[in-house]
Order: structure tokens, then C-alpha cells, then sequence
């Protein structure tokens, strides 16, 4: 009896260690891919000369400003849903903001929303991933939130 109850002992501890060694890596890969990421969008937006962060390819479309301000955005809000974290603001619809899109001002917000998505991460509790998230209609789980969020901010970068 006594030694079954310390295989019992060893195996639940061993399925706690291997628990939190899986919840490290999880955030160990989210936190690299970011981290990543953000160096690709700050050498994307630093490549962009100044006075060209008007520029817009069609009438029809998002100038390359609100096109990163939208990747912003988009970042949060994913990220928010994802991880559960308190969404940081900018306020209401930067990429329609003059002022916003500036290519210092540009710079400053993008670069925040991928630091609030880095810390995000860091401190998320992943025994949350399968649970549902978001608003309306938009629900999933946090897990494909925070892929939904890596796909958008590369997808609207490209």
C-alpha cells in the first residue's frame, strides 16, 4: 500500500511538472514569435521614409499610417481576448487620427501594442487556452485568439 501511494505521490507530481514545464514553453514560443515579430515591423517601419507614411497605393485603401495603427489595434484586441489581459488604449479609431499617423506617433503605438502583447503573454495563465473568449458573435477559444493575433499582425505587416 505504502508503496502505491508513493507511485500515486510520484505520478501526480510528475504530471504537475510536466503541466508547468508544457505552460513555459507554450509562452516560451508565443514570447519569441512576438518578440520576432516586432523586430520585423520596426525594421518595416523604419525602412518607410517619414514623409511617406501618407502614402496610399489606391484611393480605396488604407494609407501605410493606418495601415500600421490598424495592425495596432488589432494586436490588442486579439491579444486582450487571448490572454485575458486588460486592454491598453490609444483611444477611439487611431488610424483615422492626423496626429496619430505621424511616423514617430506610428512608431510609438505600434510598438507598444507589440510590448502589451509580450507581457501579455508573459503573464497569461495558460490552463485558460480552451476556454471561450471575445464579443458578439466572435467567440473562440483564447488559444485561437492568440493565433488569430500572430496571423493578423503579419498578415496586415505584409
Amino acid at each position: 500500500m505504502k508503496k502505491q501511494f508513493i507511485t500515486l505521490i510520484t505520478i501526480l507530481f510528475i504530471t504537475a511538472t510536466a503541466k508547468a514545464q508544457l505552460a513555459d514553453s507554450i509562452k516560451a514560443g508565443y514570447i519569441k514569435d512576438w518578440e520576432r515579430s516586432k523586430a520585423y515591423t520596426r525594421e518595416y517601419l523604419e525602412a518607410m521614409p517619414k514623409d511617406k507614411y501618407d502614402f496610399r497605393a489606391q484611393d480605396s485603401i488604407r494609407t501605410f499610417a493606418q495601415q500600421m495603427l490598424h495592425l495596432s489595434q488589432g494586436i490588442i484586441g486579439f491579444i486582450a481576448n487571448g490572454t485575458g489581459a486588460e486592454r491598453i488604449s490609444f483611444g477611439q479609431n487611431i488610424e483615422q487620427r492626423k496626429g496619430a499617423q505621424m511616423a514617430d506617433s506610428v512608431m510609438h503605438y505600434v510598438m507598444a501594442s507589440y510590448d502589451y502583447a509580450i507581457e501579455s503573454i508573459r503573464n497569461m495563465d495558460v490552463t485558460k487556452l480552451s476556454e471561450p473568449a471575445g464579443r458578439g458573435n466572435f467567440i473562440f477559444s483564447r488559444l485561437a485568439w492568440l493565433n488569430k493575433a500572430l496571423e493578423h499582425q503579419a498578415h496586415h505587416r505584409g
